[in-house]
């Protein structure tokens, strides 16, 4: 007999998600996710002017504003045909660093943690399903207590990003060409105070609490596969000259498909929208031609989210996927084994690291007193596509410019490639799929389904672009706002 499971909302992630699961012989034999909130920011941005688009795209999330802030300006600066100082772009990589460690913190400690280790009954610890918790007492004790000190720890990464930004979530210095900072030795030394501190957080705690996890739930190397298909935009740009093919980067640009390497060419991407509460004339186009056409109630539909498409096939996106298209040594040595929930929970671990270590080299390349930004000149009509990484993967921008404003703005983001919906052949969203032949041991306490889902990172705000607000009518209302 089937079952039909369903989580409404999916919590300790960032936004609005609902998973529903049709179990059979105590299996997932289907699932669905669905984004349940509208949001508009592409429609928002329209007729407004281009400098302005940085500013309004951070508020898509609280979380991760950084890299919607990033990907806007590099998608101004490709419109603008503009490019930053060597001082603005090491700037750019060390404040989208700061937000790295950040969300990868917040990611381990306050989104999954408490899936794996049990805190006292009390909140936030509380309420919970109940899992198979494993760790030794001793060390399920400590990381309550990593849980309590990562709090401190992404308010300093938040500190040491506004040392350069301004301030933080949102950052204030971005611009087309660079950065409005200045790089002063007080500054460059009260980021590093900042760093050292982080570091040894990320290198001393998280990492050993990752593995400790590991160790202890081995079997979930196993569980969440997915579609195996993996793709990078590429992040943090280590040159100065035009990077088009986006090989010059900390993570370079590249897709792995079913075992094979290849490089990633953005004009085969597309969003398609036929499960989706969108217009079914905006399916099937490349982002930068592409619309946003809410269509509410759409037969057949079941997401806010599109499902976006590399030459046709659904892709994950994140961190498991930029170490393995990059071929981290350790992630590969996983073999199978990387496509799972401790995959990629160890890949965002070595990540953070790898970060961490690179933003200490960038910070000795800064020079003191000298440019920050390049001048530009806003052009009448033109476009740009601004190709990023988010911490939680691959995020694009695509913006077309009409007699000096936006006539048209466009995000694809990571938890849309992700938390998708099946795209107009059927074809399941990577989180779908990696629900798919999943045992549920307790159909009324299915840790094991948001265990999966939380594995991803999702961040519904950043994904979906009719709010349901239900009180005390009977009737839920649904409003467009």
């Amino acid at each position: 007999m089937v079952q039909r499971i369903i989580i409404d909302p999916v919590t300790r992630i960032e936004g609005h998600l609902k998973i529903e699961a049709e179990i059979e012989n105590d299996r997932v034999i289907d699932a669905k996710s669905s984004g349940t909130l509208f949001r508009g920011l592409e429609i928002i941005a329209r007729g407004r002017d281009p400098r302005d688009a940085c500013h309004l795209v951070q508020r898509i999330c609280g979380v991760c504003p950084i890299a919607h802030g990033t990907a806007s300006i590099l998608c101004l600066d490709d419109a603008f045909n503009v490019t930053p100082p060597a001082n603005g772009r090491i700037l750019r990589n060390l404040i989208q660093g700061s937000n790295y460690l950040m969300s990868h913190i917040l990611h381990f400690y306050h989104l999954t943690a408490l899936d794996y280790v049990k805190g006292p009954d009390t909140a936030p610890f509380i309420p919970r399903y109940e899992g198979d918790y494993r760790l030794p007492k001793e060390i399920n004790d400590k990381a309550v207590e990593h849980y309590i000190q990562a709090l401190d720890v992404r308010k300093k990464a938040h500190e040491m990003g506004a040392v350069f930004g301004a301030k933080m979530p949102h950052v204030t210095a971005y611009t087309a060409g660079g950065i409005t900072e200045t790089v002063t030795p007080e500054k460059i030394s009260q980021f590093k105070t900042y760093l050292e501190e982080i570091t040894s957080f990320i290198n001393n705690v998280y990492v050993p609490d990752v593995l400790a996890v590991a160790g202890a739930y081995d079997d979930w190397f196993t569980i969440g596969a997915g579609c195996k298909n993996l793709l990078a935009y590429g992040a943090f740009r280590l040159t100065d000259q035009l990077d088009p093919d986006g090989q010059q980067q900390l993570f370079r640009r590249g897709i792995y498909t079913k075992g094979q390497y290849a490089p990633m060419d953005p004009k085969k991407i597309t969003e398609e929208v036929k499960y989706s509460w969108y217009d079914d004339k905006s399916t099937g186009k490349y982002p930068g031609d592409g619309a946003t056409v809410p269509a509410p109630g759409k037969k057949d539909a079941y997401s806010w989210l599109k499902a976006p498409r590399y030459d046709g096939m659904p892709y994950e996106v994140g961190p498991l996927s930029r170490q393995v298209v990059n071929k981290q040594r350790e992630v590969m040595e996983l073999g199978d084994k990387a496509f799972s929930v401790l995959g990629r929970h160890f890949a965002r671990a070595l990540e953070t690291s790898q970060v961490a270590a690179a933003m200490k080299e960038w910070l000795d390349q800064l020079a003191p007193g000298q440019p920050c930004y390049e001048p530009f000149d806003i052009p009448k009509e033109g476009s740009g596509m601004g190709l990023h990484e988010a911490s939680r993967g691959a995020l694009g921008h695509w913006i077309t410019i009409k007699d000096y404003k936006i006539e048209n703005y466009q995000a694809v983001v990571p938890t849309t490639w992700n938390c998708g919906p099946r795209d107009d052949r059927g074809q399941r969203g990577p989180v779908e799929e990696a629900l798919v032949g999943t045992q549920v041991k307790d159909p009324h306490n299915p840790i094991e389904l948001v265990r999966i889902v939380r594995a991803f990172d999702p961040c519904i705000a950043c994904a979906v672009h009719v709010l349901e607000i239900k009180g005390v009518s009977k009737e839920p209302m649904s409003f467009i706002v």
